[in-house]
């Protein structure tokens, strides 16, 4: 996966990407892969106040973020964090994103530590396989309301 290096907000600029509110965290995850919909359920469960929300890569907002970044909807290795303005992929946005949740998930933020080159290589791995592992779901019919609360259609 490249880096991710565009400026912050630079999808403000781009007539693409449709609004969405900027104060909050936004998670592009693929809506029909069983590991995101069981991460996507878990966040809407840890995130007590309510800052997160997500955007399917199916959706006309993910699609869009997606493309704005250089990737697209139906490559496995797309997961996208945006926070602040700033967009983080791969294992980069799990340690950006995860540790904020709850204070036992701060160890998470160590996968920084490691050389990008294999954390790209490590998260390609499960995301390439993710289907066999772990099966298709859809994270858009999950009777878990807080979930569909949070989902950007």
């Amino acid at each position: 996966m490249r880096p991710i290096s565009h400026a912050p907000f630079s999808y403000l600029g781009d007539p693409q990407v449709p609004p969405f509110d900027q104060g909050r965290i936004l998670l592009v995850m693929d809506a029909e892969c069983s590991l995101c919909s069981v991460g996507a359920r878990r966040v809407a469960r840890w995130d007590t106040d309510d800052r997160v929300r997500i955007a399917p890569v199916q959706s006309p907002l993910g699609a869009a973020l997606l493309q704005h970044y250089g990737m697209a909807p139906d490559d496995p290795d797309t997961w996208l964090v945006i926070q602040d303005g700033r967009a983080y992929g791969s294992l980069q946005a799990m340690a950006q994103f995860y540790p904020q949740l709850r204070i036992w998930l701060r160890p998470v933020s160590l996968l920084n530590w490691l050389p990008r080159r294999l954390q790209d290589w490590l998260y390609a791995r499960l995301a390439r396989n993710r289907y066999a592992l772990f099966g298709k779901g859809n994270m858009c019919t999950l009777p878990d309301p807080e979930l569909r609360r949070r989902l950007i259609q």
